[in-house]
This record gives C-alpha cells, sequence and structure tokens, in this order.
C-alpha cells in the first residue's frame, strides 16, 4: 500500500548520499538481520543521515519530553560508561568498523546492548552520527560567521545562540561533554588536548561547501580553532540535567 514514489524518493536519497559518502565500510557482508532492516527502513526510517528536526520527531512517540536526540544522549552516556574519558586516544582511535556497524543497527532499533567493552566503538558511532546529519550539526548559513570569528571568543559564542533552537542545544551539549575530557587529569591518561580534541570533532559540527583545495585546507584550520573556542570559553552550565 506504498506508493512507488516513495520507494524511489527513498532509494535516490540513498544513492546521493553512497554517491558522496561511499560504501559502507567494514570487512563483513551484511547479514540477515542488517538485509531485514535495510528493507524496512523506508517505513522506520534511520536516527543516521537523518535532520535533527526529524530525529527529534521520530523520538516523540516513545520519549515526548526529551529536549535533545536520544541517540546523542545515549551514545555519550555510554562512552562515559565505559570510561572513555579514561581510555587513550578516545575519539581518534576507532572502534571495530564491524562491532560499529552492528551497534548502528541495535541504536536504530533504540537500543543500546548490555556488554559493550571498548568505548571506542560507541565513540566511533556518536562521531558518525554527528558526521552523518542530514544538514551539518552548524547550519551552512552559519558557515561564514564560524570562519570569521575562529579567535574571537565573544563572537563565537554570540554565533552559537543565534543557532535554531534544536542545533543550538545539540550543540551546547556536546560541547559540554567534552568540556569533560578536557579536564586535566583526563587529558594525562587520553592524551587528546583540547587541540586534539578540536580537530576530530570539527569536520562533524562544520562542513566547507567550497571546491577549491586551497579554500579547505585554509578552513579546517579556522573550523577546528572555532571549536576550540567553543571547548574553552562557551558556559554549557545551563545544559546541566537537559536530555
Amino acid at each position: 500500500g506504498v506508493a512507488i514514489s516513495t520507494y524511489a524518493k527513498y532509494c535516490y536519497n540513498k544513492l546521493q548520499k553512497a554517491a558522496l559518502t561511499g560504501a559502507k565500510k567494514g570487512l563483513k557482508k551484511p547479514n540477515i538481520e542488517e538485509i531485514r532492516h535495510a528493507k524496512n527502513a523506508v517505513f522506520n526510517p534511520s536516527m543516521f543521515g537523518s535532520s535533527l528536526q526529524d530525529i527529534v520527531a521520530m523520538q516523540k512517540e516513545r520519549y515526548p519530553d526529551r529536549q535533545l536526540p536520544w541517540v546523542q544522549t545515549r551514545l555519550s552516556e555510554e562512552v562515559l560508561a565505559l570510561n572513555g574519558d579514561q581510555t587513550e586516544g578516545i575519539f581518534r582511535v576507532p572502534g571495530d568498523i564491524d562491532e560499529v556497524n552492528a551497534l548502528k543497527l541495535q541504536v536504530d532499533q533504540w537500543k543500546i546492548p548490555t556488554g559493550l567493552e571498548d568505548p571506542h566503538v560507541p565513540a566511533s558511532l556518536l562521531k558518525l552520527w554527528y558526521r552523518e546529519l542530514e544538514e551539518p550539526l552548524i547550519p551552512h548559513e552559519f558557515y561564514e560567521q564560524c570562519i570569521s570569528h575562529y579567535e574571537n571568543p565573544e563572537a563565537a559564542i554570540a554565533v552559537v545562540h543565534s543557532l535554531p533552537r534544536i542545533n543550538k542545544m545539540v550543540l551546547c551539549y556536546l560541547i559540554r561533554f567534552l568540556q569533560v575530557f578536557v579536564q586535566p587529569a583526563n587529558v594525562a591518561v587520553t592524551k587528546m588536548d583540547v587541540n586534539n580534541l578540536a580537530m576530530v570533532m570539527a569536520p562533524n559540527c562544520l562542513r566547507c561547501q567550497s571546491d577549491d583545495p586551497r579554500i579547505i585546507f585554509e578552513n579546517t584550520r579556522k573550523e577546528m580553532s572555532f571549536i576550540r573556542v567553543l571547548i574553552q570559553h562557551l558556559d554549557t552550565s545551563f545544559m546541566e540535567g537537559v536530555l
């Protein structure tokens, strides 16, 4: 009872995304569960590759009071539960790709399996979720402001507070999360200081739309600096207890 155009639109969007990002990485062929999940995806959209607005709408019935995406908060909590803040190379060292793909499948069924041991797995999936958002976490129309104010804390913070509410909330949750990792006692173990965290997280928050390699290269440094300034200066205390 579903119109062919619905399937066509879904497949077209998937092909467009695959053309940009390449095929799914991993050693294993899709298993039966993954194939079944893919067949049903047109009826049950994934939390990966969707817009923030769509993700919040998806969880409305299940979590009517949540202000933030369940996938964001649960994966963040899982990283900390597995002592990610005491794990060398967290967010830099990738988790096993097949374990990450398996966890992604579980998360799309609103599950975080018990028995996870490696914090790099949920950390990698969390980065993937940010990176695959349909629109970047900091929308394109704010991009130029970000790279113009990459050394000015006051102006950078003003950009954050001018974002649409859901983008602002999600970004502030992320920055508050990263501020846990830049505590000196944690950096001593993880070897991930504010510069390293900004380097690995900036591409998941900002997307340069230029095709010019020189502009991309120059802006990469500014994107990183913008995120570093937020980690160092953004007051996220208002996010205390927000889910």
